[in-house]
């Protein structure tokens, strides 16, 4: 998980709503300073660092290069140790890396006020096997969420002063770019041919992969497992970055706004280039990628209904899918099978849905889709 330390070292007018709001969004790692560590005293859920080393925090920043050897005498044993330094050279960079094999650093901050990403590059790279935790100190969420994925590892945090409530459920965001999402059987009931409908080709700017695709599904039920387009055939050549979906009506899984809730729905019509989706793979693992542009031409399509089961309880789930070999859903296992290749009585592999949203929300609400 990476992490997000929020610098509440200053009372600005609207501190106290800040906080409130990183209580709120269970973030929960915080910079302080002498004037406000009172603020935070009493509470003990908080991880809290400090550059001063007379507040009780949980850890100790140093600015002074000298003082990395002595401080294991001067502090108690159960704090963390980090340094914070502005990188403005190459000379700082290697300076870096070196303290960041020192073991008596727990972690480092660093600021880069010029050139941020090349040096960031070079400095993951550098780290990637030391145990130092590499925090980037950024001005604003754009900035946190290029850190964190800087050279695709990303730094292992961000340090950020938030200037209003917004920031904070945006940086909570991006901790949420990972999950897992229950994936079940669900069994092929009926086959209906529809002569012509509006399909949607979703290409991402990521590279899918094998047994990973979009959950789509005609009703907030459930959604089936439909894969990308990775494989090459001897009549059209792979597009790892497309999935063919399915059509206009049917919902597809999106990034939620709500950190209590893994996702929302949208409809395959509303997407477009710079929405963002949900990329599932076989085990129910979960990425957020981006879509480049979606196409939406007029296909014949096959209308599918399943049948899958949560606990005791037979739930129906259906979508429509061009009707074309290159179309396929996931089946149990993680390989891919043609929509033409299949019939009643076959599995493929879905998760079942809340049952009703309103907006792509999912809500408590008697609700009929059919």
């Amino acid at each position: 998980m990476k992490k997000i330390i929020l610098n509440f070292e200053k009372k600005k007018a609207n501190f106290k709503e800040l906080v409130q709001q990183a209580f709120n969004k269970d973030l929960l790692n915080f910079l302080i300073s002498r004037d406000t560590w009172p603020e935070f005293e009493a509470i003990e859920r908080l991880t809290t660092y400090s550059k001063d080393k007379d507040v009780s925090s949980t850890h100790v920043i140093l600015t002074d290069k000298q003082e990395i050897e002595e401080i294991r005498k001067s502090v108690e044993s159960n704090k963390k140790i980090g340094f914070y330094m502005v990188l403005k050279s190459k000379e700082d960079e290697r300076e870096i890396v070196e303290i960041s094999r020192n073991s008596s650093i727990d972690f480092i901050i660093v600021s880069a006020k010029d050139w941020k990403v090349i040096p960031f590059e070079n400095l993951i790279a550098e780290m990637q096997l030391d145990e130092t935790e590499l925090i980037a100190e950024v001005e604003n969420v754009k900035e946190a969420e290029l850190m964190l994925k800087t050279l695709e590892r990303g730094v292992d945090g961000v340090l950020m002063e938030p200037r209003h409530p917004n920031d904070l459920i945006e940086l909570k965001k991006l901790t949420q770019g990972e999950f897992t999402i229950e994936l079940t059987k669900a069994r092929v009931m009926k086959i209906e041919n529809i002569p012509e409908a509006d399909r949607v080709c979703v290409d991402t700017t990521s590279l899918l992969h094998f047994g990973e695709g979009f959950l789509v599904g005609s009703t907030a039920a459930g959604f089936c497992l439909i894969h990308s387009e990775t494989f090459d055939t001897k009549f059209v050549a792979s597009r790892p970055f497309r999935v063919n979906a399915g059509d206009v009506s049917a919902y597809i899984l999106v990034p939620s706004d709500e950190p209590d809730k893994p996702y929302r729905t949208s409809y395959l019509s509303e997407l477009k280039g710079g929405k963002q989706v949900l990329a599932v793979n076989h085990e129910g693992h979960v990425r957020i990628v981006s879509v480049g542009r979606i196409k939406i031409e007029t296909r014949p399509m096959l209308r599918f209904e399943f049948e899958a089961t949560k606990g005791e309880q037979k739930v129906p789930i259906s979508c429509t899918c061009q009707n074309a070999e290159t179309i396929r859903f996931v089946i149990p296992g993680g390989k891919a099978k043609s929509v033409v290749d299949i019939k009643i009585g076959d599995e493929v592999l879905a998760h079942v849905g809340p049952g009703a949203t309103h907006f792509g929300t999912a809500i408590k609400e008697t609700i009929i889709e059919r």
